[in-house]
């Protein structure tokens, strides 16, 4: 592949206290990619992302975001860094005592110094984008649970980051709005151009959107690649998974 990594993981260590998470993990991901960590619960995905976004320093190894070794930088640095990526945890996080549009309107205000009217112009931009334009006015809790999600993907775009972090954004969605929501995904990588790196076990969902994955089980990279290819893995766990008879 002749495109430059947007993100490289070299040899990555996590440990809590003597005990040791993730080992020796490396990889790349590309521009423009629905790259997806997947693996069982208790595997490390979520410990590896907040590795990747800088809010925990690995025992060994190095992450590299858009050219910057974040592990390495300083403290400023990493903060331009991080404000050129998005993240939606998976509890989606809005804040329920705030409207959709001032949700996605708070990093504007805290993070940049544009007027009022052009914060509420690109909030109200986003929100559009993932198709509640007419929902602003709206309370977290007035909405479903897949509007939630919607309006906190909205709201980690909010600085136009070219990474956007998801963790498991399919939880506690019934299939259809889970569909839905993956479709919105692919929608935004075409055609924004955004980088996805998605934490996800919906099999169904990596196999819609995901164009390559790392497996993880007990704190190693034991697969990777094109998902519809696993069921031939020589690896039974992963055969297994893919399987769905883990």
């Amino acid at each position: 592949m002749d495109r430059q990594p947007i993100i490289q993981v070299q040899k990555l260590v996590a440990r809590y206290d003597s005990r040791t998470i993730l080992e020796n993990i490396s990889f790349d991901i590309y521009p423009g990619e629905i790259f997806m960590i997947i693996g069982g619960s208790g595997c490390g995905k979520t410990t590896l992302l907040n590795h990747m976004i800088g809010l925990l320093d690995p025992y060994a190894g190095n992450v590299i975001v858009e050219g910057l070794g974040i592990t390495n930088a300083t403290a400023d640095e990493r903060l331009a860094v991080l404000r050129r990526v998005g993240v939606l945890y998976q509890s989606g996080a809005l804040f329920g005592s705030m409207t959709l549009l001032g949700n996605v309107q708070l990093p504007l205000e805290e993070l940049t110094e544009l007027p009022k009217d052009a914060i509420k112009e690109i909030a109200q931009n986003k929100l559009k984008m993932v198709g509640l334009g007419e929902f602003g006015d709206y309370m977290p809790a007035e909405v479903s649970g897949g509007m939630q999600k919607r309006a906190a993907i909205a709201r980690a775009m909010a600085l136009d980051p070219s990474i956007l972090f998801l963790d498991e954004p399919s939880a506690g969605l019934d299939p259809i709005i889970a569909s839905e929501l993956d479709q919105l995904i692919v929608s935004l990588s075409h055609t924004l151009g955004i980088t996805f790196v998605i934490i996800s076990h919906d099999l169904e969902s990596i196999y819609n959107i995901a164009e390559r994955v790392i497996l993880l089980h007990q704190g190693q990279i034991i697969a990777s690649g094109d998902p519809h290819q696993m069921q031939q893995h020589s690896n039974p766990f992963v055969r297994k998974f893919f399987e769905r008879r883990v």
